[in-house]
């Protein structure tokens, strides 16, 4: 019997996530650090780097603090998607109040 996957999940560095077990210094949000077949994390409480395998990271995830400068949202392609976060200072252009 074969597993089917999906596609990796998208992960950019200076993404802020948050794993389901804290690290012993007490902190659950890591930082990308280092992208590739291992993930290379920095601990947001005492400084430590680890490499996890990204399948690993992708079980131990549990949310997005924040995303990194760099990441893309995919959007739909229907011509009313939207993105779900609206910057602040495009908002009037979004509404159309001026």
């Amino acid at each position: 019997m074969t597993v089917k996957r999906g596609a990796p999940l998208e992960i950019v560095l200076s993404d802020v996530v948050r794993l389901r077990k804290p690290h012993p210094c007490g902190s659950y949000d890591w930082t990308v650090v280092r992208l590739g077949a291992d993930i290379g994390l920095r601990c947001a409480g005492c400084g430590r780097r680890v490499l996890l395998p990204r399948r690993e990271l992708e079980k131990r995830l549990k949310l997005f603090v924040s995303r990194g400068p760099d990441y893309q949202p995919e959007l739909e392609s229907s011509p009313d998607a939207v993105p779900t976060v609206v910057p602040q200072n495009d908002f009037a252009a979004v509404t159309g109040d001026s």
